[in-house]
């Protein structure tokens, strides 16, 4: 079944050619270090210290340096099914949960403290056309990505991987708007969705896919509702969530699911496009700065 899934999605490959010949493919994501984690199967998190992979209703704490689990925190399964990512936001873990693979889908943002991994809180959001991978504050907002599937893996009927939605909510979790991801981008993901998600310091948004070890740089259009593909990076890993390192730059943190190993990249910069045409900053910071307050997730 794996193999007809890729069959179709190379044939969508096709109709969006003309649109990814456009868009430049860097040079590979360039591996600088890697550990085994056990809970390395859906996303990882990480701050200047520790890093933490997850698995479901499983996360991990590992110190940088050594690759040694520090710490460790498991769930009922029945009450969390599918955390997908987690992002640390000050003191906090911030996690992207849903019901996958249950129907019509449902979505939660699940909060624990990175210190002892104790959980904090949930915050239930409301119902949305997708299932939330992945979420991450930029500037005063949060971003969300929501994935949408083949009914046969999870989907619901009607919508496939052309439905996946990055969505902006304010503090409360209202949603404020929202952009539908170019058909460069959707080929790739093809037949699943958008799996990871997170800001770069740079203005741009970095995601990645279910299976193809890329990375897809965007940015929000000045007019309409389609995301823009500025650029591919190929990576070492496939798809699944992933994170920037705010405490070291260009440094990507992914994993392999196969080898439950979390890998941490340099990623080249992105260059302009062209001198008329440069790498726009967005005008909010990428991340919520010395000069900023972020209000924790209530």
């Amino acid at each position: 079944m794996r193999t007809a899934f890729f069959l179709i999605a190379d044939a969508l490959l096709a109709s969006a050619g003309s649109a990814q010949d456009a868009v430049p493919v860097l040079a590979p994501a360039a591996v600088v270090s890697r550990f085994a984690a056990d809970e390395a199967k859906q996303g990882v998190a990480v701050d200047a210290q520790y890093f933490y992979p997850m698995s479901n209703n499983r996360i991990g704490k590992y110190d940088k340096k050594t690759g040694k689990r520090v710490a460790e925190w498991e769930g009922p399964r029945a009450l969390y099914p599918h955390m997908n990512s987690c992002v640390v936001g000050r003191a906090e873990l911030v996690c992207a949960a849903s019901n996958y693979p249950a129907v019509p889908m449902s979505s939660a943002v699940e909060v624990f403290d990175t210190r002892t991994l104790r959980h904090l809180r949930s915050v239930s959001l409301p119902p949305m056309t997708g299932s939330l991978t992945w979420i991450e504050r930029h500037g005063d907002a949060w971003f969300a990505g929501y994935a949408n599937y083949p009914e046969a893996r999870g989907g619901e009927p009607g919508h496939d991987h052309r439905w996946t939605l990055l969505v902006r909510f304010d503090s409360q979790f209202r949603s404020t708007g929202s952009w539908h991801f170019p058909d460069s981008v959707l080929a790739r993901f093809a037949p699943m969705s958008c799996s990871g998600g997170s800001w770069g310091d740079d203005g741009l948004l970095y995601v990645t896919g279910h299976d193809r070890p890329e990375l897809y740089a965007l940015r929000l259009p000045e007019a309409g509702s389609v995301l823009e593909h500025v650029a591919t990076v190929p990576l070492s890993t496939g798809g699944q969530a992933i994170t920037w390192d705010r405490s070291s730059p260009r440094i990507l943190w992914s994993l392999d699911r196969q080898t439950k190993n979390v890998v941490a990249s340099r990623v080249p910069v992105i260059t302009p496009l062209s001198p008329a045409e440069p790498v726009r900053r967005n005008s909010e910071a990428a991340r919520c700065g010395t000069n900023r307050q972020c209000p924790p997730v209530t």
